[in-house]
């Protein structure tokens, strides 16, 4: 089938924060086949998921946005494949519900599973890389790399400095009765934690060594601090929202003021975990 290319879309679309300028030439991929074709197109790409953890230009993206939408999954007794766009949330819950461990943890993350392996996405002391067996990739031709073969870190992978696009990924997960129970508690703890009902990109710093990003900006006390239409969450301080219309240039001079007085009360500087792209 040939892939269907549209204009006159916008990253806010497709952005968790609501922010993002005009796409120059957008195209959602749901087979290797539309991804194949989508790469032979020459313009710089952008591949898209949930659009978590990241902030997208105001002045948006001078060239083809795709929208992963590989979404398959296929279980194998405690052995599942999943095609990158499949929500990583849902594979978590799904995981659990079946009384199988190892992605507890992924429930509530706004990524899909391409997104969670390539930002190695982690929580509540546990990463995607730990059940992780394999992952399928493209950049020109179709690879398959064994865990044994990736090196993974806090918030990193291998893939973040590969040109290509991760099209799936299979788990190895295992057997625990007290899984269900351990992934609703998660589910409750981030419903009472986190500001999942207003829009953000998830937690905007790295957490310092032996240290809590949102501890430290809570302690310099600023929750509720705003630059234009962002926001310092009052419930969780390493959440910026986007309350009120915020432009990525609101959001970015947040983050430096945050950074500036964290470093000045504490001596820490803070890392951005979010990922700020810029137009091409």
């Amino acid at each position: 089938m040939a892939l269907q290319l549209q204009k006159n879309r916008s990253l806010s679309e497709f952005s968790t924060f609501g922010i993002g300028g005009p796409i120059h030439l957008f195209a959602e991929v749901s087979t290797i086949d539309e991804m194949q074709q989508a790469f032979q197109i020459n313009l710089p790409k952008m591949i898209l998921g949930k659009g978590s953890n990241c902030l997208f230009s105001d002045e948006g993206f001078k060239g083809l946005v795709i929208l992963n939408k590989i979404d398959f999954c296929r279980w194998k007794e405690s052995e599942v494949s999943v095609g990158a766009g499949y929500s990583f949330s849902l594979l978590g819950a799904q995981a659990a519900r079946k009384g199988l461990s190892g992605l507890e943890f992924a429930s509530g993350i706004p990524a899909t599973v391409g997104g969670a392996v390539w930002m190695n996405a982690g929580a509540n002391g546990h990463e995607t890389c730990e059940s992780l067996q394999s992952v399928q990739f493209f950049d020109g031709m179709l690879r398959e790399y064994k865990r044994t073969e990736l090196t993974f870190g806090y918030r990193s992978s291998p893939f973040q400095k590969m040109d290509g696009v991760i099209l799936s990924a299979t788990f190895s997960l295992t057997p625990d009765p007290n899984a269900r129970k351990a992934q609703l508690q998660i589910i409750d703890y981030r419903m009472k934690t986190q500001p999942l009902k207003e829009k953000s990109a998830g937690c905007i710093f790295r957490n310092p060594q032996g240290a809590s990003a949102g501890a430290l900006i809570e302690k310099c006390g600023l929750k509720g601090f705003c630059v234009g239409g962002a926001k310092v969450s009052e419930i969780h301080a390493n959440f910026i929202v986007n309350h009120n219309l915020a432009t990525a240039k609101d959001v970015k001079e947040l983050i430096r003021l945050v950074q500036e007085k964290v470093l000045e009360q504490t001596g820490t500087l803070l890392e951005p975990e979010v990922r700020m792209i810029d137009a091409q």
